[in-house]
């Protein structure tokens, strides 16, 4: 019988992309489970946001770890967790905190090169090696979802950008990733490049105004995420839902 792990890597199919609606607790995760999903991912935001904290590891890691493994325990489906930036700079101390989170039972991270609480991303040999640091701490069976943040950085979607993509998309695969994750990525042909170019199975967010799903898996992307739209929409009809009933 296949592992958790593998059954959530065979997910990625190019031009079939598996949907993960983001959930951020045990509850979130029970209703998205009942709707039919194949997997689970958490969002740091909505995390962070549930339990009174702002993004951006704010939330302690203890913290995360712990609530990523209360999920794990009350669902049967493989759960991936956004880990942000591993909450440490140095590649040994991002890695051993990683394989903290691989002994909660989850079966995959999101791994960002923003510098979190600072500018701009990480030199690439830098990301590179925290990747490989992390691979080699984790062992293959563990889905490192890659992300670049230079779509998050600028108003500027140029192909000069998508070569800068395309350059960091390369060189996390050949440094262990398992796919690539680039935020606010949307246009379809710039997709096709991306996905012909890079290595690994391609995510794109699914944010408010983006192309339909059809349209992104025409492309040839193989997995949605939706961040944490999801708990913005829910808090925002609970507002509205209270204030109905106070007025």
């Amino acid at each position: 019988m296949a592992s958790k792990y593998e059954t959530f890597a065979a997910l990625h199919v190019p031009g079939d992309p598996v949907i993960l609606y983001n959930i951020w607790d045990v509850g979130s995760a029970n209703a998205v489970v009942a709707a039919g999903a194949r997997a689970l991912a958490t969002g740091s935001h909505p995390v962070a946001d549930a339990n009174g904290w702002p993004d951006g590891q704010k939330v302690p890691l203890d913290f995360a770890l712990a609530n990523a493994k209360r999920i794990i325990d009350a669902v049967e489906l493989p759960v991936t967790v956004d880990f942000e930036g591993a909450y440490s700079d140095d590649p040994e101390q991002g890695a051993e905190n990683v394989a903290r989170l691989k002994a909660t039972g989850a079966v995959g991270c999101n791994f960002e090169d923003q510098v979190i609480g600072g500018e701009g991303l990480h030199p690439l040999e830098l990301q590179l090696r925290r990747i490989a640091t992390i691979r080699r701490a984790v062992g293959d069976d563990f889905y490192i979802n890659a992300r670049t943040d230079l779509f998050l950085k600028t108003q500027t979607y140029d192909d000069a950008l998508i070569d800068q993509v395309v350059e960091r998309g390369k060189a996390f695969a050949d440094a262990g990733a398992s796919g690539f994750f680039v935020p606010r990525l949307g246009d379809p042909k710039q997709i096709e490049r991306v996905v012909r170019e890079v290595p690994l199975p391609v995510n794109v967010i699914a944010y408010p105004g983006a192309p339909d799903k059809k349209v992104w898996a025409d492309a040839g992307v193989a997995r949605i995420s939706h961040g944490p739209f999801p708990h913005r929409a829910l808090m925002a009809t609970l507002t509205e839902m209270a204030k109905a009933a106070i007025d």
